[in-house]
């Protein structure tokens, strides 16, 4: 059992994910500080109020601490648009890279590679490499047929 844990342990899947969690909770602190430091006391001058986790309704012998429930969720929705933007800025990335990838490799629908168009081709009598367009070897001079091996 021991063994097996090891290997579960080890696997690049959960070090990849403890890394996350550890980062994802720094990050979850510093917009906490932010939200609880410079955002909501900027939105108090504008109310009025101080802090947000002051405002309190209370109903009998309950407190219903709204304001807090308010500062949780600014502090929710920046998170969730940082990670937005990580994401949409990865697929953005990972995107061009696909496409760099298929335009060197020059795919066709059929996903085979295309061969590249002969830029030369052997004379049949003299067995020179000449332009692929050439009419006439500019070795031998001989009159080259349709029909002329192209040179790989």
């Amino acid at each position: 059992m021991l063994k097996e844990f090891k290997e579960f342990a080890t696997k690049g899947n959960v070090i990849d994910m403890a890394i996350g969690v550890i980062v994802g909770g720094a990050f979850q602190k510093i917009v906490t500080s932010l939200v609880n430091d410079i955002i909501m006391p900027t939105v108090a001058i504008f109310t009025g109020k101080v802090t947000f986790d002051d405002l309190t309704l209370t109903v009998g012998n309950s407190v219903i601490k709204y304001g807090s429930f308010i500062t949780t969720v600014v502090d929710f929705l920046i998170i969730a648009f940082s990670i937005f933007i990580a994401i949409r800025t990865f697929t953005k990335l990972n995107n061009k890279t696909k496409e760099n990838l298929e335009k060197l490799t020059k795919k066709d629908g059929n996903d085979e590679e295309v061969e590249p168009e002969p830029t030369t081709k052997v004379c049949p009598y003299c067995c020179s490499e000449i332009d692929f367009k050439a009419t006439r070897c500019p070795h031998c001079t001989s009159v080259l047929e349709d029909t002329v091996e192209v040179s790989k």
